[in-house]
């Protein structure tokens, strides 16, 4: 797969306020989605925010500090933890997201007993550009159910997110995330979107407090409905690793390597499911503040993650963040994921894919819409149902087309020559 060769990242702001500012933006990206995940599989979101700030700490500390990346609770175990927490208990469900974590592990070391280049071969830009796509735009449904909630409010959130990327100066124009939640929720605030409950429990909510930890159980059946998810969301792994670096402009994969990345993102999902947390894993809210920032110093992330940790340990804070309304998330996130489906195209572009061969047509068209049209494909393993959709169905799909379709002569060729195919 063609990348971008290693490049040092661009200087990062050196003023400790600016620094802390954007770290508060990553923070309040991860924000939603990772407190909407326990909330939806019946954990607690103060010790899911807590466990995502040291999930991420550990997975810079074990990839050297080198990507850029915020790891936050996954959507893709939401129904067996859901499922499980139900009929087995919280413990049980951490003692299931353990044995996911332990699958990472056993990714890590294939990975680097048969080596990253081999991986490489099945992810060339003719896979991976749609593959971002399919990242960004399926997601833009959440954004988009968040937004119609009242679209006005999410239309002041935006617009004031994009004035501040596109004409600000300074900090502003590094911190456009936080600028158009900051002026969303005045906007809020001022016409009575805050309803008095939300009110009422951020005046009650005490400024400091532990979250409610609980310790795993090892139960077998938590272990075969869990556990297999791992396979779907190493795939997913794989996809935000190569978004990342496509964004910052380094490969990833190659340094520090795949195999340290999955090992890391292994122990981060231990970590967090021992915590009584939700599975870990990495966060494209915040690899879409990287592009559209352009700040992609690891450092500022880890101020995001101790932010997180903040919040875990703040009733009072995570109750203002609770209260944000889902207009003004709507609005932030329409530009998020946005842009990362716009690196997807400008992976294409860059790559100079022919789309005159339908072999490269094909590929991307089976992936765009098997991703995007919600196909998902259910294999029945261990007396449990394993459901591949979305992101992990697309990228699976492209992969194999990729391997068994042949490379095609030119279709329309003047000189006879066979013309140079790009996959």
């Amino acid at each position: 797969m063609t990348q971008t060769a290693p490049a040092a990242p661009p200087p990062s702001p050196t003023r400790p306020e600016r620094r802390l500012v954007l770290g508060v933006q990553h923070a309040i990206a991860m924000f939603g989605a990772t407190v909407l995940v326990p909330i939806l599989v019946g954990l607690s979101p103060s010790v899911a925010l807590f466990a995502a700030g040291v999930a991420t700490l550990i997975f810079h500390l074990l990839t050297g500090g080198r990507v850029p990346i915020f790891l936050g609770s996954s959507f893709a175990f939401i129904a067996p933890t859901a499922l499980v927490v139900k009929e087995l208990g919280p413990g049980a469900a951490a003692g299931g997201l353990i044995a996911a974590g332990v699958m990472y592990l056993l990714f890590s070391g294939l990975v680097k007993l048969f080596g990253t280049e081999r991986l490489l071969r099945v992810f060339p830009p003719v896979v991976t550009g749609p593959v971002i796509i399919v990242i960004g735009l399926g997601l833009s449904s959440v954004a988009v159910n968040q937004a119609k909630s009242n679209w006005w409010l999410a239309l002041a959130t935006l617009v004031a997110a994009v004035v501040a990327s596109v004409y600000g100066r300074g900090l502003f124009r590094m911190i456009p995330i936080l600028v158009g939640v900051v002026a969303g929720y005045l906007v809020a605030l001022a016409t009575g979107q805050i309803g008095p409950d939300a009110l009422a429990a951020i005046r009650a909510a005490p400024l400091l407090g532990l979250p409610d930890f609980h310790a795993p159980a090892l139960d077998w059946r938590a272990v075969a409905i869990i556990a297999p998810v791992a396979v779907v969301t190493f795939i997913e792994h794989v996809g935000d690793v190569i978004v990342n670096g496509r964004v910052v402009g380094q490969n990833f994969l190659q340094n520090p390597g795949l195999s340290r990345t999955l090992f890391a993102d292994g122990i981060a999902n231990m970590t967090s499911a021992a915590m009584g947390g939700p599975a870990a894993t990495t966060y494209a809210e915040n690899t879409g503040v990287l592009a559209l920032t352009r700040v992609y110093d690891p450092a500022i992330l880890r101020i995001g993650a101790v932010f997180a940790i903040l919040f875990g340990c703040s009733p009072k804070l995570a109750a203002v963040l609770k209260s944000l309304p889902p207009g003004v998330l709507g609005g932030v996130s329409i530009l998020l994921f946005g842009m990362i489906a716009s690196v997807g195209i400008r992976t294409l572009a860059e790559a100079r894919i022919d789309f005159a061969h339908s072999r490269n047509l094909i590929i991307v068209s089976l992936i765009l819409v098997l991703g995007l049209g919600g196909a998902s494909f259910p294999i029945h393993a261990a007396g449990t149902t394993l459901e591949l959709h979305g992101m992990a169905l697309a990228a699976l799909v492209g992969i194999v087309a990729n391997l068994l379709l042949p490379a095609q002569r030119a279709e329309v060729d003047g000189e006879g020559e066979p013309e140079r195919v790009l996959h």
